[in-house]
């Protein structure tokens, strides 16, 4: 069983930066596909990005691209997403998910999920 742990969450102005953490229990971690979804108020689940097991591929949704960076260190078991030029409609709670094997784009097909941080951008 693998835990997930996200952190660096907070508030924010619009234009600035913050980097998420996803801490993950578990030998297998190295193995996985690793993604970042988010929930704004009101709003379903949207995918953000992945990262394959080895870092090789990565994939972000058009709202992120060129402005966030989905990163991972197995060596410590952690997955990062680097936001930059935030905006206000980036607010919402992230979320780190995982599952071994292939590569994912779609909640329904990971099966690890952490608790959520609150990202918070200011106009």
């Amino acid at each position: 069983q693998v835990q997930l742990v996200e952190s660096g969450g907070g508030l924010v102005q619009a234009g600035g930066s913050l980097r998420l953490s996803c801490a993950a229990s578990g030998r297998t971690f190295s193995s996985y596909t690793m993604g970042w979804f988010r929930q704004a108020p009101g709003k379903e689940r949207d995918f953000v990005a992945a990262i394959s097991w080895r870092g090789g591929r990565t994939s972000y949704s058009d709202s992120v691209k060129g402005r966030f960076t989905i990163s991972r260190d197995n060596a410590r078991n952690t997955v990062y997403l680097q936001m930059n030029s935030l905006k206000p409609e980036d607010t919402a709670v992230y979320y780190c998910a995982g599952r071994g094997g292939g590569f994912y784009t779609e909640d329904y097909e990971y099966d690890y999920w952490g608790q959520g941080t609150q990202v918070t951008v200011s106009s």
